[in-house]
């Protein structure tokens, strides 16, 4: 039930910070932020919930410096999120064997934000989209008609959608998170793939249940040091959901590499769950080679 040491790894949410400063990631919910100390003094939208955020080592190449924390870990391969910037050309062109991308998208943006995915698609390939629904402003729930033009796009692409679930970090509104959302959204559009985000806390055991209902909806352990990961969702992957559970770091944005791994080791996987959780599934869901 050890962790083996020989599975090149696929970590389905990883960074490419520009720098430690990440006041920019509060930027598209910054409106919504009401208390002083998540505007005044947190470096990351949830940093009560986060010790020793990683700090970044100085270089003049921080996409090289990425890629040499995932050597130390036998990570092969790393999904981060599209920025568009010059950081993200330079991971493609330079790492693109490294490197798969998934689209940030707001669903507020209507057709515009359908036109900008595809556009973005057929430029660099991507592997999926993500919506953080609880971080848009105005907020779209799971299950709001904003969100369908996106799930329709989604699928006629042929790209899982990552939807984060459960009580946001942020101090910030619940409500468009909650999991009984995607009860809707799975029965609708039963040929898209998606995958739950963020814990989907506290509702883990009702995640469980509909990933037992929908074949179209897994669970990636992201923004959860493995030694929280829910009872729940390891009972799952040791009995029927090896197939359904994917996993998702958070570095730099919250952990470490080493307290991930130094964590992961504790984790009771059965022998055959490891391959799947750590590889297999990544390579299914996103379509890679």
């Amino acid at each position: 039930m050890a962790m083996p040491s020989d599975i090149r790894v696929i970590d389905c949410m990883m960074g490419i910070p520009e720098a430690d400063d990440r006041s920019d990631w509060f930027n598209p919910f910054r409106a919504l932020l009401r208390d002083e100390q998540s505007l005044q003094q947190f470096a990351m939208p949830a940093q009560y919930m986060f010790k020793d955020i990683p700090k970044i080592t100085e270089t003049d190449d921080v996409v090289k410096w990425v890629v040499d924390q995932m050597d130390r870990f036998n990570i092969e391969k790393a999904m981060v999120g599209w920025g568009g910037n010059a950081t993200s050309y330079r991971a493609k062109e330079k790492h693109g064997d490294r490197f798969f991308f998934d689209l940030p998208c707001d669903p507020n943006k209507g057709m515009e934000e359908v036109r900008r995915i595809k556009r973005i698609h057929a430029e660099i390939g991507l592997s999926a989209i993500s919506v953080f629904p609880c971080g848009t402003f105005p907020q779209v729930a799971i299950n709001h008609k904003y969100m369908f033009p996106l799930y329709a796009c989604a699928e006629e692409l042929g790209l899982p959608i990552l939807l984060n679930v459960g009580i946001p970090g942020p101090r910030i509104p619940m409500e468009p998170q909650k999991v009984e959302h995607l009860d809707e959204i799975c029965w609708f559009f039963p040929n898209l793939k998606i995958v739950m985000r963020h814990g989907a806390e506290p509702w883990e055991a009702l995640a469980v249940k509909l990933m037992l209902k929908w074949p179209n909806l897994y669970y990636s352990t992201s923004a959860f040091a493995p030694k929280h990961y829910p009872k729940a969702i390891i009972d799952y992957a040791n009995t029927r959901g090896a197939d359904k559970i994917i996993y998702a770091g958070y570095f730099p944005m919250g952990m470490s590499l080493d307290r991930i791994f130094g964590d992961m080791t504790k984790v009771p996987f059965k022998d055959e769950v490891w391959p799947k959780f750590l590889r297999e599934n990544a390579v299914k869901v996103f379509n890679l080679k």
